[in-house]
Protein backbone atom coordinates (compact mmCIF):
# COMPACT_ATOMS: atom_id res chain seq x y z
CA UNK A 1 0.00 0.00 0.00
CA UNK A 2 1.28 3.44 -0.97
CA UNK A 3 0.31 6.79 0.79
CA UNK A 4 1.14 10.11 0.96
CA UNK A 5 1.18 12.74 3.70
CA UNK A 6 1.26 16.37 3.01
CA UNK A 7 5.04 16.66 1.25
CA UNK A 8 6.22 14.05 3.38
CA UNK A 9 7.59 10.93 1.94
CA UNK A 10 5.09 8.08 1.09
CA UNK A 11 4.64 5.57 3.04
CA UNK A 12 4.56 2.08 2.22
CA UNK A 13 2.45 -0.63 4.10
CA UNK A 14 1.39 -4.51 3.75
CA UNK A 15 -2.45 -4.67 1.92
CA UNK A 16 -4.74 -3.25 4.44
CA UNK A 17 -6.34 -5.99 6.73
CA UNK A 18 -9.33 -5.52 8.97
CA UNK A 19 -10.41 -6.68 12.45
CA UNK A 20 -11.86 -10.34 12.63
CA UNK A 21 -14.11 -12.15 15.49
CA UNK A 22 -12.99 -15.32 17.05
CA UNK A 23 -15.05 -17.57 19.36
CA UNK A 24 -12.36 -19.80 19.17
CA UNK A 25 -9.11 -19.49 20.85
CA UNK A 26 -7.01 -21.86 18.80
CA UNK A 27 -7.93 -19.72 15.51
CA UNK A 28 -7.36 -16.37 17.31
CA UNK A 29 -3.64 -17.16 17.79
CA UNK A 30 -3.44 -18.06 14.16
CA UNK A 31 -4.39 -14.87 13.07
CA UNK A 32 -2.27 -13.16 15.26
CA UNK A 33 0.81 -15.59 14.11
CA UNK A 34 -0.36 -14.63 10.43
CA UNK A 35 -0.44 -11.15 10.91
CA UNK A 36 2.54 -10.54 12.80
CA UNK A 37 4.70 -12.70 10.28
CA UNK A 38 3.10 -10.36 7.03
CA UNK A 39 4.13 -7.79 9.06
CA UNK A 40 7.96 -8.53 9.97
CA UNK A 41 8.48 -10.22 6.81
CA UNK A 42 7.35 -6.89 5.26
CA UNK A 43 9.76 -5.05 7.03
CA UNK A 44 12.77 -7.44 6.63
CA UNK A 45 11.97 -7.47 3.29
CA UNK A 46 11.98 -3.41 2.51
CA UNK A 47 15.09 -3.44 5.20
CA UNK A 48 17.37 -5.39 3.07
CA UNK A 49 16.15 -4.15 -0.25
CA UNK A 50 17.43 -0.42 1.99
CA UNK A 51 21.08 -2.03 2.87
CA UNK A 52 21.66 -3.01 -0.48
CA UNK A 53 20.09 -0.47 -2.49
CA UNK A 54 21.23 2.35 -0.57
CA UNK A 55 18.39 5.38 0.53
CA UNK A 56 14.76 4.52 0.19
CA UNK A 57 12.36 6.03 -2.07
CA UNK A 58 9.69 5.67 0.67
CA UNK A 59 9.10 5.16 3.98
CA UNK A 60 8.61 1.67 5.21
CA UNK A 61 5.86 1.17 8.10
CA UNK A 62 3.90 -2.03 9.39
CA UNK A 63 1.82 -2.58 12.41
CA UNK A 64 1.73 -4.50 15.17
CA UNK A 65 -1.42 -6.71 15.64
CA UNK A 66 -3.88 -6.44 18.58
CA UNK A 67 -6.54 -8.25 20.17
CA UNK A 68 -9.71 -6.37 21.57
CA UNK A 69 -12.64 -7.08 23.66
CA UNK A 70 -15.90 -5.09 23.98
CA UNK A 71 -18.19 -6.17 26.99
CA UNK A 72 -21.37 -4.21 27.52
CA UNK A 73 -22.72 -5.58 30.93
CA UNK A 74 -21.65 -5.49 34.80
CA UNK A 75 -22.57 -9.61 34.74
CA UNK A 76 -19.87 -11.07 37.56
CA UNK A 77 -18.08 -14.25 36.57
CA UNK A 78 -17.05 -16.56 39.08
CA UNK A 79 -15.75 -14.52 41.75
CA UNK A 80 -12.95 -17.18 42.57
CA UNK A 81 -10.66 -15.86 39.64
CA UNK A 82 -7.83 -13.55 40.00
CA UNK A 83 -7.77 -13.57 36.03
CA UNK A 84 -9.17 -14.06 32.89
CA UNK A 85 -12.04 -11.96 32.96
CA UNK A 86 -12.89 -7.69 33.04
CA UNK A 87 -14.42 -6.57 35.97
CA UNK A 88 -16.79 -3.67 34.28
CA UNK A 89 -18.10 -2.91 31.05
CA UNK A 90 -16.10 -1.11 28.27
CA UNK A 91 -13.39 -2.01 25.01
CA UNK A 92 -10.14 -3.42 26.10
CA UNK A 93 -7.20 -4.01 23.77
CA UNK A 94 -3.16 -5.36 23.95
CA UNK A 95 -0.84 -5.03 21.12
CA UNK A 96 0.76 -8.53 20.43
CA UNK A 97 4.33 -9.41 19.40
CA UNK A 98 6.11 -12.67 19.23
CA UNK A 99 3.17 -14.62 18.78
CA UNK A 100 4.70 -17.66 18.03
CA UNK A 101 6.62 -17.15 21.53
CA UNK A 102 3.63 -16.66 23.67
CA UNK A 103 1.28 -19.28 21.78
CA UNK A 104 0.39 -20.92 24.66
CA UNK A 105 -0.12 -18.49 27.28
CA UNK A 106 -2.39 -16.33 24.78
CA UNK A 107 -4.56 -19.31 23.67
CA UNK A 108 -4.77 -19.77 27.56
CA UNK A 109 -5.57 -15.88 28.06
CA UNK A 110 -7.95 -15.37 24.94
CA UNK A 111 -9.83 -18.72 25.82
CA UNK A 112 -10.68 -17.97 29.59
CA UNK A 113 -12.04 -14.59 28.18
CA UNK A 114 -14.01 -16.27 25.52
CA UNK A 115 -15.28 -18.58 28.36
CA UNK A 116 -15.87 -16.10 30.84
CA UNK A 117 -17.89 -13.80 29.17
CA UNK A 118 -19.67 -15.58 26.02
CA UNK A 119 -18.26 -12.79 23.79
CA UNK A 120 -15.79 -13.09 20.87
CA UNK A 121 -12.64 -11.17 20.89
CA UNK A 122 -11.67 -9.22 17.56
CA UNK A 123 -7.97 -9.49 15.75
CA UNK A 124 -6.51 -7.18 14.31
CA UNK A 125 -4.06 -4.63 13.11
CA UNK A 126 -3.40 -2.18 15.48
CA UNK A 127 -2.20 1.40 15.22
CA UNK A 128 1.15 0.79 16.70
CA UNK A 129 4.14 0.74 13.87
CA UNK A 130 6.82 -1.88 14.92
CA UNK A 131 10.10 -0.56 15.44
CA UNK A 132 12.23 -1.97 12.41
CA UNK A 133 15.12 -3.34 15.49
CA UNK A 134 12.29 -5.40 16.89
CA UNK A 135 10.94 -6.68 13.21
CA UNK A 136 14.50 -7.97 12.58
CA UNK A 137 15.24 -9.30 15.80
CA UNK A 138 14.79 -12.76 14.63
CA UNK A 139 16.76 -13.26 11.46
CA UNK A 140 20.46 -13.60 12.11
CA UNK A 141 20.95 -12.77 8.54
CA UNK A 142 20.38 -9.15 9.38
CA UNK A 143 21.96 -6.25 11.60
CA UNK A 144 20.50 -2.91 12.18
CA UNK A 145 23.72 -1.06 11.69
CA UNK A 146 24.37 1.89 14.18
CA UNK A 147 23.15 5.61 13.11
CA UNK A 148 25.32 7.18 10.66
CA UNK A 149 26.96 3.93 9.04
CA UNK A 150 24.53 3.56 6.39
CA UNK A 151 23.96 6.24 3.36
CA UNK A 152 20.64 7.15 4.93
CA UNK A 153 18.85 7.85 8.47
CA UNK A 154 17.29 4.85 9.54
CA UNK A 155 14.62 7.16 11.72
CA UNK A 156 13.56 8.78 8.24
CA UNK A 157 12.15 5.55 6.62
CA UNK A 158 11.89 3.03 9.38
CA UNK A 159 10.24 3.52 12.98
CA UNK A 160 12.56 2.95 15.49
CA UNK A 161 12.48 2.40 19.47
CA UNK A 162 10.36 5.28 21.17
CA UNK A 163 10.88 5.02 25.01
CA UNK A 164 7.59 7.60 25.42
CA UNK A 165 5.33 4.44 24.30
CA UNK A 166 7.70 1.72 26.34
CA UNK A 167 6.96 2.01 29.98
CA UNK A 168 5.16 -0.03 32.86
CA UNK A 169 2.32 2.31 33.71
CA UNK A 170 -0.07 -0.56 33.26
CA UNK A 171 1.42 -2.41 36.12
CA UNK A 172 2.68 0.29 38.17
CA UNK A 173 -1.24 1.60 37.80
CA UNK A 174 -1.19 4.93 36.17
CA UNK A 175 -4.43 4.79 34.80
CA UNK A 176 -3.00 3.76 30.77
CA UNK A 177 -5.56 3.62 27.83
CA UNK A 178 -4.73 3.24 24.61
CA UNK A 179 -5.15 6.19 21.90
CA UNK A 180 -8.67 5.57 21.14
CA UNK A 181 -9.72 5.33 24.70
CA UNK A 182 -9.07 1.58 25.10
CA UNK A 183 -8.56 -0.05 28.47
CA UNK A 184 -5.24 -2.49 29.01
CA UNK A 185 -6.38 -6.56 28.55
CA UNK A 186 -2.36 -6.75 29.04
CA UNK A 187 0.11 -5.91 31.75
CA UNK A 188 2.39 -5.10 28.67
CA UNK A 189 2.35 -3.38 25.44
CA UNK A 190 3.70 -4.67 22.89
CA UNK A 191 6.85 -2.68 22.31
CA UNK A 192 7.35 -2.87 26.13
CA UNK A 193 7.72 -6.59 25.45
CA UNK A 194 10.04 -6.55 22.90
CA UNK A 195 12.34 -4.38 24.25
CA UNK A 196 12.66 -6.68 26.97
CA UNK A 197 13.21 -9.54 25.20
CA UNK A 198 16.02 -7.65 23.33
CA UNK A 199 17.54 -7.18 26.86
CA UNK A 200 17.01 -11.06 28.17
CA UNK A 201 19.25 -11.89 25.33
CA UNK A 202 22.33 -9.41 26.03
CA UNK A 203 21.95 -10.02 29.92
CA UNK A 204 21.59 -13.72 29.65
CA UNK A 205 23.26 -15.09 26.24
CA UNK A 206 19.71 -17.47 26.07
CA UNK A 207 17.00 -17.06 24.59
CA UNK A 208 13.24 -16.22 25.50
CA UNK A 209 12.45 -19.24 24.00
CA UNK A 210 14.52 -21.23 26.75
CA UNK A 211 12.94 -19.60 29.39
CA UNK A 212 10.89 -21.89 30.97
CA UNK A 213 7.66 -20.90 33.44
CA UNK A 214 9.53 -21.66 36.79
CA UNK A 215 12.55 -19.52 37.80
CA UNK A 216 14.87 -19.57 40.43
CA UNK A 217 17.33 -16.58 41.15
CA UNK A 218 20.56 -17.02 43.26
CA UNK A 219 23.68 -14.82 43.79
CA UNK A 220 26.32 -17.35 43.69
CA UNK A 221 28.08 -19.55 41.13
CA UNK A 222 27.80 -22.13 43.95
CA UNK A 223 24.10 -22.75 42.60
CA UNK A 224 24.86 -23.17 39.00
CA UNK A 225 27.11 -25.80 39.20
CA UNK A 226 24.51 -27.93 41.56
CA UNK A 227 21.92 -26.98 38.68
CA UNK A 228 24.02 -28.52 36.39
CA UNK A 229 24.78 -31.82 38.10
CA UNK A 230 20.94 -32.19 38.97
CA UNK A 231 19.65 -31.34 35.23
CA UNK A 232 22.21 -33.87 33.79
CA UNK A 233 21.22 -36.56 36.08
CA UNK A 234 17.36 -35.47 35.26
CA UNK A 235 18.37 -36.06 31.41
CA UNK A 236 19.72 -39.71 32.05
CA UNK A 237 15.95 -39.88 33.52
CA UNK A 238 13.86 -41.17 31.20
CA UNK A 239 10.53 -40.33 33.57
CA UNK A 240 11.87 -36.98 35.07
CA UNK A 241 10.17 -35.20 32.03
CA UNK A 242 12.91 -32.73 31.16
CA UNK A 243 13.61 -32.62 27.87
CA UNK A 244 16.96 -30.36 27.32
CA UNK A 245 19.59 -28.63 29.32
CA UNK A 246 20.46 -24.76 28.03
CA UNK A 247 23.22 -22.42 28.70
CA UNK A 248 24.61 -19.09 27.77
CA UNK A 249 25.66 -18.93 24.39
CA UNK A 250 23.00 -20.44 23.61
CA UNK A 251 24.48 -23.91 24.12
CA UNK A 252 21.40 -27.04 24.37
CA UNK A 253 22.21 -30.34 25.36
CA UNK A 254 19.65 -33.30 25.54
CA UNK A 255 22.26 -36.23 26.64
CA UNK A 256 23.45 -36.01 30.23
CA UNK A 257 27.50 -36.69 29.18
CA UNK A 258 27.24 -34.19 26.51
CA UNK A 259 30.05 -31.53 26.87
CA UNK A 260 28.44 -28.05 27.37
CA UNK A 261 30.79 -25.58 26.25
CA UNK A 262 30.34 -22.28 27.63
CA UNK A 263 31.39 -19.11 26.18
CA UNK A 264 34.76 -17.62 27.61
CA UNK A 265 33.10 -14.16 28.72
CA UNK A 266 30.41 -14.82 30.14
CA UNK A 267 27.21 -12.14 30.13
CA UNK A 268 26.15 -10.06 33.28
CA UNK A 269 23.22 -12.33 34.21
CA UNK A 270 23.99 -16.23 32.85
CA UNK A 271 21.01 -18.17 32.95
CA UNK A 272 20.55 -22.33 32.65
CA UNK A 273 17.24 -23.92 31.85
CA UNK A 274 16.32 -27.46 32.65
CA UNK A 275 13.25 -27.72 29.85
CA UNK A 276 10.21 -29.28 29.25
CA UNK A 277 8.31 -29.98 26.36
CA UNK A 278 5.46 -27.81 27.40
CA UNK A 279 7.58 -25.07 29.11
CA UNK A 280 7.02 -25.93 32.34
CA UNK A 281 10.74 -26.60 33.57
CA UNK A 282 13.23 -24.43 35.38
CA UNK A 283 15.65 -21.80 34.50
CA UNK A 284 18.18 -21.10 37.12
CA UNK A 285 19.58 -17.42 36.92
CA UNK A 286 22.46 -16.03 38.41
CA UNK A 287 22.30 -12.44 38.86
CA UNK A 288 25.07 -12.08 41.39
CA UNK A 289 25.14 -9.65 44.00
CA UNK A 290 22.92 -6.23 44.50
CA UNK A 291 19.57 -4.96 43.88
CA UNK A 292 19.86 -3.00 40.71
CA UNK A 293 20.97 -6.07 38.80
CA UNK A 294 17.90 -8.18 40.86
CA UNK A 295 15.38 -5.44 39.40
CA UNK A 296 17.14 -5.65 36.44
CA UNK A 297 16.05 -9.24 35.51
CA UNK A 298 13.03 -9.33 37.18
CA UNK A 299 11.80 -6.53 35.14
CA UNK A 300 12.69 -8.50 31.65
CA UNK A 301 12.14 -11.84 32.80
CA UNK A 302 8.43 -10.05 33.65
CA UNK A 303 7.43 -9.99 30.34
CA UNK A 304 7.61 -14.04 29.60
CA UNK A 305 4.83 -14.25 32.20
CA UNK A 306 6.68 -16.69 34.26
CA UNK A 307 4.05 -19.48 37.24
CA UNK A 308 6.49 -18.30 39.69
CA UNK A 309 9.99 -17.43 41.03
CA UNK A 310 12.09 -17.76 43.83
CA UNK A 311 15.10 -16.60 45.16
CA UNK A 312 17.68 -19.34 46.46
CA UNK A 313 20.91 -17.59 47.29
CA UNK A 314 22.79 -15.96 50.41
CA UNK A 315 22.33 -14.02 53.29
CA UNK A 316 23.38 -12.72 56.55
CA UNK A 317 21.95 -14.37 59.65
CA UNK A 318 21.59 -11.99 61.68
CA UNK A 319 20.45 -14.24 65.34
CA UNK A 320 23.23 -15.83 67.12
CA UNK A 321 21.42 -18.52 67.38
CA UNK A 322 21.57 -19.53 63.97
CA UNK A 323 24.54 -21.23 62.11
CA UNK A 324 26.23 -21.21 59.09
CA UNK A 325 23.96 -23.04 56.49
CA UNK A 326 20.76 -22.64 58.39
CA UNK A 327 17.64 -21.67 56.32
CA UNK A 328 15.84 -18.53 56.03
CA UNK A 329 11.93 -18.56 54.79
CA UNK A 330 11.09 -14.84 54.47
CA UNK A 331 7.64 -14.25 55.42
CA UNK A 332 8.17 -10.25 55.38
CA UNK A 333 10.33 -8.13 53.29
CA UNK A 334 12.15 -4.92 55.05
CA UNK A 335 13.08 -3.07 51.85
CA UNK A 336 15.82 -0.61 52.05
CA UNK A 337 17.08 -1.62 48.87
CA UNK A 338 16.04 1.25 47.43
CA UNK A 339 15.64 0.36 43.60
CA UNK A 340 12.06 0.28 43.12
CA UNK A 341 11.19 2.97 45.70
CA UNK A 342 9.56 5.07 42.20
CA UNK A 343 7.62 2.40 41.41
CA UNK A 344 6.19 0.78 44.14
CA UNK A 345 6.20 2.93 47.60
CA UNK A 346 7.71 1.77 50.58
CA UNK A 347 4.50 1.89 52.22
CA UNK A 348 3.43 -0.82 50.10
CA UNK A 349 2.93 -4.34 51.84
CA UNK A 350 4.36 -7.52 50.09
CA UNK A 351 2.41 -9.99 51.25
CA UNK A 352 3.64 -13.76 52.21
CA UNK A 353 2.12 -16.01 49.57
CA UNK A 354 0.48 -18.69 51.16
CA UNK A 355 0.63 -21.53 48.27
CA UNK A 356 4.46 -21.06 47.89
CA UNK A 357 5.63 -20.84 51.83
CA UNK A 358 3.53 -23.93 51.87
CA UNK A 359 5.69 -25.39 48.76
CA UNK A 360 9.10 -24.43 50.28
CA UNK A 361 8.42 -25.33 53.55
CA UNK A 362 7.31 -28.95 52.47
CA UNK A 363 10.28 -29.34 50.32
CA UNK A 364 12.58 -28.31 52.99
CA UNK A 365 10.91 -31.23 55.26
CA UNK A 366 11.05 -33.47 52.04
CA UNK A 367 14.97 -32.80 51.57
CA UNK A 368 16.20 -32.24 54.94
CA UNK A 369 13.90 -34.88 56.44
CA UNK A 370 12.99 -33.10 59.36
CA UNK A 371 9.25 -32.03 60.27
CA UNK A 372 7.51 -30.06 62.83
CA UNK A 373 9.63 -28.70 65.76
CA UNK A 374 12.64 -30.49 64.75
CA UNK A 375 12.55 -28.32 61.51
CA UNK A 376 13.15 -25.30 63.72
CA UNK A 377 16.46 -26.65 63.95
CA UNK A 378 17.66 -25.43 60.29
CA UNK A 379 15.62 -23.03 59.27
CA UNK A 380 13.72 -19.69 60.51
CA UNK A 381 10.85 -17.73 59.30
CA UNK A 382 10.77 -14.26 59.43
CA UNK A 383 11.36 -10.79 57.82
CA UNK A 384 14.34 -10.41 55.16
CA UNK A 385 15.79 -6.70 55.23
CA UNK A 386 17.39 -6.29 51.64
CA UNK A 387 20.01 -3.52 51.54
CA UNK A 388 21.70 -1.38 48.90
CA UNK A 389 25.51 -1.29 50.57
CA UNK A 390 27.40 -4.54 50.61
CA UNK A 391 29.42 -3.31 52.75
CA UNK A 392 27.08 -1.03 55.47
CA UNK A 393 29.47 -2.77 58.34
CA UNK A 394 32.27 0.41 58.00
CA UNK A 395 30.08 2.94 58.25
CA UNK A 396 28.14 3.73 61.21
CA UNK A 397 25.54 1.19 61.74
CA UNK A 398 23.75 1.87 64.86
CA UNK A 399 21.15 3.14 62.62
CA UNK A 400 20.70 -0.02 60.51
CA UNK A 401 21.21 -2.29 63.48
CA UNK A 402 18.28 -0.46 65.47
CA UNK A 403 15.79 -0.56 62.44
CA UNK A 404 16.93 -4.07 61.97
CA UNK A 405 16.18 -5.29 65.39
CA UNK A 406 12.86 -3.33 65.34
CA UNK A 407 11.90 -5.00 62.17
CA UNK A 408 12.10 -8.79 63.80
CA UNK A 409 14.52 -9.41 60.95
CA UNK A 410 16.20 -12.39 61.09
CA UNK A 411 18.22 -12.24 57.93
CA UNK A 412 19.95 -9.79 55.85
CA UNK A 413 20.70 -9.27 51.67
CA UNK A 414 20.54 -7.34 49.15
CA UNK A 415 18.54 -9.04 46.02
CA UNK A 416 15.42 -10.87 48.39
CA UNK A 417 13.32 -7.95 49.15
CA UNK A 418 13.36 -6.59 45.38
CA UNK A 419 12.61 -10.05 43.75
CA UNK A 420 9.50 -10.25 45.99
CA UNK A 421 8.57 -6.25 45.72
CA UNK A 422 8.70 -6.72 41.66
CA UNK A 423 7.22 -9.81 41.57
CA UNK A 424 3.96 -8.46 43.97
CA UNK A 425 4.37 -5.72 41.20
CA UNK A 426 3.87 -7.42 37.80
CA UNK A 427 1.56 -10.21 39.33
CA UNK A 428 4.62 -12.91 39.56
CA UNK A 429 4.09 -15.19 42.53
CA UNK A 430 7.27 -15.21 44.46
CA UNK A 431 8.91 -16.22 47.46
CA UNK A 432 12.40 -16.62 49.54
CA UNK A 433 14.50 -19.15 51.05
CA UNK A 434 17.68 -17.93 51.94
CA UNK A 435 20.74 -20.15 53.69
CA UNK A 436 22.91 -18.86 56.41
CA UNK A 437 26.51 -17.56 54.74
CA UNK A 438 28.25 -15.09 57.59
CA UNK A 439 26.78 -13.96 61.20
CA UNK A 440 28.49 -10.28 60.72
CA UNK A 441 26.98 -8.92 63.80
CA UNK A 442 28.43 -11.77 65.99
CA UNK A 443 32.02 -11.96 64.68
CA UNK A 444 31.82 -14.40 61.67
CA UNK A 445 32.32 -12.33 58.89
CA UNK A 446 32.51 -13.80 55.03
CA UNK A 447 36.35 -14.53 54.81
CA UNK A 448 38.34 -17.07 52.70
CA UNK A 449 37.97 -20.49 54.72
CA UNK A 450 35.01 -19.85 56.67
CA UNK A 451 32.62 -22.13 55.13
CA UNK A 452 32.37 -25.38 56.76
CA UNK A 453 31.84 -28.89 55.16
CA UNK A 454 28.31 -28.87 56.29
CA UNK A 455 28.07 -25.41 54.60
CA UNK A 456 29.37 -27.18 51.30
CA UNK A 457 26.88 -29.56 51.76
CA UNK A 458 24.07 -27.49 52.50
CA UNK A 459 24.45 -25.70 49.13
CA UNK A 460 23.31 -28.47 47.41
CA UNK A 461 20.88 -29.62 49.79
CA UNK A 462 19.44 -25.81 49.25
CA UNK A 463 19.17 -25.68 45.55
CA UNK A 464 17.39 -29.39 45.83
CA UNK A 465 15.00 -27.77 48.39
CA UNK A 466 14.47 -24.62 45.19
CA UNK A 467 13.83 -27.53 42.56
CA UNK A 468 11.55 -29.91 44.35
CA UNK A 469 9.56 -26.46 45.51
CA UNK A 470 9.13 -25.64 41.69
CA UNK A 471 8.07 -29.04 40.62
CA UNK A 472 4.89 -29.30 43.66
CA UNK A 473 3.85 -25.61 42.27
CA UNK A 474 4.38 -27.00 38.68
CA UNK A 475 1.58 -29.67 39.64
CA UNK A 476 -0.56 -26.52 41.45
CA UNK A 477 -3.44 -25.75 38.97
CA UNK A 478 -3.04 -21.99 37.76
CA UNK A 479 -6.05 -20.00 39.60
CA UNK A 480 -4.97 -21.51 43.01
CA UNK A 481 -1.02 -20.33 42.29
CA UNK A 482 -2.03 -16.68 41.14
CA UNK A 483 -3.86 -15.42 44.56
CA UNK A 484 -6.11 -12.66 44.65
CA UNK A 485 -3.72 -11.01 46.65
CA UNK A 486 -1.76 -9.87 44.06
CA UNK A 487 -4.60 -8.56 42.36
CA UNK A 488 -5.48 -5.15 42.40
CA UNK A 489 -9.66 -4.04 41.93
CA UNK A 490 -8.62 -2.34 38.99
CA UNK A 491 -6.50 -5.47 37.01
CA UNK A 492 -5.94 -6.46 33.41
CA UNK A 493 -8.14 -9.88 32.47
CA UNK A 494 -4.37 -11.35 30.79
CA UNK A 495 -2.31 -12.71 33.45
Amino acid sequence: MNTHTGASLPILTPPPSGHELFTDAEAAVERLIALYAEATEFLQGRFRAALTSGRPEARARAFYPEIRFTCASFEQTDSRLSFGHVSQPGTYATTVTQPTLFANYLRQQIGLLIQNHHLPVSIGPSETPIPVHFAVANDAAINVPQEGATAFILRDFFDVPDLTTTHDDIVNGEGFTYPDGAHPLAPFTAQRIDYSLARLSHYTATSAAHFQNHVLFTNYQFYVEEFEAFARAALADPESGYVSFVGPGYQEITEPDAPLTLPAKLPQMPSYHLTRADGQGISLVNIGVGPSNAKTATDHIAVLRPHAWLMVGHCAGLRNSQRLGDFVLAHAYLREDKVLDDDLPVWVPIPPLAEIQTALESAVEEVTELQGYELKRIMRTGTVASLDNRNWELREHAGPVRRLSQSRAVALDMESATIAANGFRFRVPYGTLLCVSDKPLHGELKLPGMASDFYKTQVARHLMIGIRAMERLRDMPLERLHSRKLRSFEETAFL
